[in-house]
């Protein structure tokens, strides 16, 4: 069910089509003063919340569209919200897209969810900082887009969903390897049964996070610290868990358990996907959960599934599909068989075709549109980034353990059920849905 006190510009233009179909219903932009961007009534508002940099690939991509127009930013960092500020504005001059450089910069998130004349937000913060910001979107009538790995922990996985689908959001999770035609391929050969029946994959991906151990440094002018932490634990700063100034490097706070999961969530939330759509199991999970047997690796943790296959946190780079007949392997820019006439033969009608995308951000508009649920929706997220956290826990606790994925539970395990979900510090609760 929609919230009732959200009323887009692209629902009275669909009212008003209904109405009087005779009647122009859009505004040209030429009328407008601004023959380089799509009619008013018919761009799509957005706001970011979190200014780093994967961020800016995001504010790059979206406000070169048309049909697109950047509103405004939030960061906690002066220096990343009022750069963003700047180069998006600067933009839309070089663009000539007039009235359209006037873009708000905000440090507290509700401030911009708060702006009616908003319509989706991209979410691009810390992995402690997407399950907050996500809830209160979709409370706010927003469409969301946010970054991989969608959650903390698998409670907010499971939460993420409930929220986007009682207020009937569209979200994109920014596992953008499914928008890539090598990954699409790899599936519907799998899929197809070109490698016969599924034994094995392999994910190869970085280890589990660390407790936080970094001395405190300095505190970076212009950064309000205590927002930054959020729901973790107060601790002094750290310029490894938010870098000074402009920086054009990935942080290395995504090493580090109060904050993020590590590799295994990190990439993980791309590989691990790919194993999940491969399987078909988008809307299911593994039932068990086995750690290595040493207990100082940090990789060999294996996923069994209830058909039989195993997915094991180990491998050669990409994800590597085994089955009976073959197998397929795959990664960014690369795809190969095994043996080497499995992906000669094309696919004919009968095999089986996935959902297409051919580009993560055009696709989450489309959907905006159409209210489709995207390639990678709520669930494919959530789900995917609860195999990472699975993983994580098979490695922190060192034991193995059963799960439920319908359920969303450790069936009689009254302790791995405490592990879902952590201790969140005053101020910084999951909002209520």
């Amino acid at each position: 069910m929609r919230n009732r006190n959200t009323f887009s510009r692209r629902d009275f233009m669909k009212r008003s089509a209904a109405i009087a179909v005779a009647a122009p219903t859009i505004v040209s932009a030429t009328a407008l003063g601004n023959d380089k961007a799509a009619a008013a009534s018919d761009r799509l508002t957005v706001g970011f919340i979190g200014m780093g940099k994967q961020s800016r690939w995001h504010t790059g991509t979206l406000s070169g569209r048309a049909d697109v127009q950047v509103m405004a930013v939030c960061d906690v960092d002066t220096t990343r919200r009022e750069d963003a500020k700047e180069k998006i504005q600067k933009k839309y001059v070089e663009l000539e897209r007039k009235g359209e450089g006037d873009i708000s910069a905000y440090v507290d998130f509700h401030e911009l969810l708060a702006r009616k004349d908003i319509d989706a937000v991209v979410i691009a913060t810390p992995d402690h900082w997407h399950t907050i910001p996500l809830i209160e979107a979709c409370k706010a009538g927003k469409d969301v887009y946010c970054e991989k790995p969608l959650t903390l922990t698998i409670h907010e996985a499971k939460t993420a969903i409930d929220a986007v689908r009682k207020y009937d959001r569209v979200m994109q999770t920014g596992s953008q390897q499914r928008s890539s035609k090598e990954f699409r391929t790899a599936v519907e050969y799998v899929r197809s049964g070109r490698i016969g029946k599924v034994k094995q994959v392999l994910v190869d991906v970085g280890g589990p996070s660390h407790w936080c151990d970094l001395p405190e440094e300095p505190m970076e002018p212009g950064l309000d610290w205590d927002r930054w932490l959020g729901q973790a634990p107060k601790r002094p700063y750290n310029s490894i868990l938010s870098p000074r100034g402009i920086h054009d490097i990935f942080p290395h706070w995504r090493n580090y358990r109060e904050y993020a999961g590590g590799g295994m969530t990190d990439w993980g939330a791309h590989h691990f996907d790919i194993a999940q759509w491969g399987l078909d199991m988008d809307h299911s999970g593994p039932v068990e959960i086995i750690p290595p047997e040493d207990p100082k690796a940090e990789k060999g943790v294996k996923f069994i599934y209830a058909n039989g296959a195993e997915v094991i946190h180990d491998g050669g780079g990409g994800v590597t599909f085994i089955g009976d007949a073959g197998q397929i392997s795959v990664n960014r820019g690369k795809l190969h068989s095994t043996p080497d006439s499995i992906l000669m033969e094309p696919l004919t009608d009968k095999d089986v075709k996935v959902y297409e995308s051919r580009e993560h951000h055009e696709d989450w508009i489309k959907c905006i549109r159409s209210r489709q649920r995207p390639i990678c929706d709520v669930e494919i997220g959530a789900r995917s980034a609860t195999v990472c956290h699975l993983g994580n826990l098979a490695y922190w606790n060192r034991r193995t353990m059963k799960w439920d994925p319908q359920k969303w539970e450790f069936p009689g395990d009254e302790e791995a059920n405490k592990w879902r979900d952590r201790e969140r510090r005053e101020g910084y609760q999951l909002p209520t849905i």
